[in-house]
């Protein structure tokens, strides 16, 4: 895979965590259970999230290991194959937690990646 690809995967991953932070706003937790369609929205970028870290290859993510690329698509494969449900503890956690980091780290690893 080229630089490009890895690129443009990374941004889309950017792309997705962008848009999170917008329609989640400064919502709480309440707020965001109460909002169906945030949820599905919020639930629907995740997965892409999850499915274009699938496409990252090896050696990018064994290079970048400090980021945990297993968990973030394994949060997906739960997402699309959990027909019991979603638990939007975890979504939460993840939105609140988890993207506001990532977001930053994978702006770093584009920039690196520049020079």
């Amino acid at each position: 895979m080229s630089k490009r690809e890895i690129r443009a995967i990374l941004e889309d991953i950017i792309d997705c965590i962008e848009r999170i932070a917008i329609y989640v706003g400064n919502m709480s937790y309440d707020e965001f259970m109460a909002d169906s369609k945030t949820q599905d929205a919020v639930i629907r970028n995740l997965e892409i999230i999850g499915e274009a870290v699938k496409q990252l290859p090896k050696n990018f993510t064994n290079a970048h290991n400090d980021i945990p690329w297993r968990e973030i698509s394994g949060t997906r494969d739960r997402l699309i194959h959990d027909y019991s449900g979603v638990n939007y503890d975890i979504v939460w956690v993840v939105i609140a937690n988890d993207l506001p980091s990532l977001r930053p780290r994978l702006l770093e690893i584009l920039q690196s990646e520049e020079t």
